[in-house]
């Protein structure tokens, strides 16, 4: 007998909540990639983005929200209160906006969607720069020692680089990806996530997988006379006997491993120390390694233990979320399997789902011959999903064996009336679109918290 099917009603929600869904739905989702409309709003609200406290400012294609998620951590085990903008959120609006230890409540957040709103006055403009408009408001009323702001989208024009002047800028591993908005080419993407390096203001260069980009970025830190750390030139991080060594030009610091998951979260973690140390130059090994054990980042290569999904799966199953979205990412879950593999040997499933925007092939390449088979499901919360059968086609062609089906719940829940158990219980990943990942947290139960 099958399992009764989890509720997919979204759980009763505050009317505060529910009054910024109606406020949101006023704008057009999507980036317009340009600062004027959003300088006019924060200039009519009285340009709170100049009274925040010290900015961490990151960008990059793969790896930001690793970035800020170490960030936040290394700078609370200091005892520092730390806001954090991210996007976009998993399940409620509110994961956008973290005020001090936790996430933005209800009704202040729609008392400052609506005050935005109406500082806005029906002029055209996008939910995004809405949002940032909020994230800035939000940070500068709610005292704190450091706020991290996370690129939307770019860097040059994305709404979050009207901050004149942060105490350090970021930029994490460069990819193909948004090609649409912002180039064609992996110098063209470069340029436009290097919009967010400032006069003044010191500059991480995070581990770069394609020189070209590398490149790009060290010549306009060049030509803007900025201070830049670059990995591989100016700090190492590599593993070495379950630790983390990290080299810099004072020297060697050994910390254990941090608890995201995954090699590359290792450089990401580098590029958040040297970021961190440069806010705060008083932080010592033992605050950075508890930062490091600390960090949070959900759908990330998460481990799903418990809830109303993971309860269909065959017993035993190792059950993964990642919402990854573009070949590097995939490449990195991958590596990651393999080396699950390595150690202990199961079959390995995915239950993909992804945008049309995506590169889909691109996407499932790294998988081939360690996966046994994808089942592609749609996703729900967006209009812009391949169809299932599509992305089964485009896993095909990937090299690896394909079907659709109609959801998550209905893969587990056949997996687990269906399991041989003769054979180890098996790996599940679920992948391909942070919309697909919302989902699955929403409909197992576990939202981030």
């Amino acid at each position: 007998m099958s399992a009764s099917k989890p509720n997919n009603e979204r759980p009763v929600r505050s009317e505060a909540a529910l009054e910024i869904e109606r406020l949101l739905e006023l704008h057009p989702r999507g980036f317009d990639l340009s600062l004027g409309r959003v300088r006019d709003l924060l200039d009519k609200l009285g340009n709170p983005q100049d009274r925040l406290p010290p900015v961490i400012h990151i960008a990059g294609t793969n790896g930001k929200g690793s970035c800020a998620a170490f960030c936040r951590s290394l700078l609370e085990a200091a005892g520092h209160t730390v806001h954090v903008h991210t996007s976009p959120h998993l399940v409620n609006w509110h994961e956008r906006f973290r005020i001090g230890c936790s996430f933005v409540a209800d009704d202040t957040l729609a008392d400052a969607v609506r005050r935005v709103a109406a500082a806005n006055d029906d002029a055209p403009i996008t939910v995004f720069e809405i949002l940032t408009a909020v994230m800035f408001l939000l940070f500068s009323e709610h005292p704190a020692d450091y706020a991290i702001i996370e690129v939307g989208l770019g860097g040059r024009a994305d709404a979050t680089n009207a901050l004149s002047k942060p105490v350090v800028s970021v930029i994490m591993p460069i990819g193909m990806d948004h090609q649409a908005y912002l180039g064609d080419t992996i110098e063209e993407i470069a340029g436009e996530k290097a919009g967010i390096i400032k006069e003044g203001v010191p500059t991480i260069i995070g581990h770069q997988p394609y020189p070209a980009a590398r490149q790009v970025l060290e010549n306009v830190a060049e030509m803007m006379g900025v201070e830049a750390f670059v990995y591989g030139q100016d700090f190492f991080a590599f593993e070495e006997r379950g630790r983390l060594i990290l080299q810099d030009n004072t020297g060697l610091i050994d910390l254990a491993l941090p608890t995201l998951n995954g090699r590359h979260q290792i450089t990401n973690a580098a590029a958040a120390i040297m970021a961190a140390r440069i806010a705060d130059p008083k932080l010592n090994a033992d605050m950075l390694e508890k930062g490091l054990q600390s960090a949070q980042w959900p759908a990330r290569l998460q481990r799903l233990t418990s809830g109303d999904l993971v309860e269909l799966a065959p017993s035993g199953s190792e059950i993964w979320l990642d919402g990854g979205h573009n070949p590097d990412a995939a490449s990195a879950c991958a590596e990651f399997m393999a080396g699950r593999e390595a150690v202990d040997g199961r079959p390995l499933f995915l239950i993909a789902a992804m945008l049309n925007t995506k590169d889909a092939v691109g996407y499932f390449t790294p998988f081939e011959g360690l996966v046994r088979h994808v089942f592609t499901v749609p996703i729900v919360s967006s209009e812009a999903g391949i169809l299932p059968a599509d992305l089964a086609e485009s896993a095909l062609e990937a090299g690896i064996s394909a079907e659709e089906f109609a959801s998550a719940y209905e893969v587990l829940d056949m997996l687990g009336r269906n399991w041989d158990d003769s054979e180890p219980s098996p790996r599940i990943l679920i992948c391909g679109s942070l919309y697909l990942a919302g989902e699955i947290l929403s409909e197992n139960g576990t939202p981030p918290n």
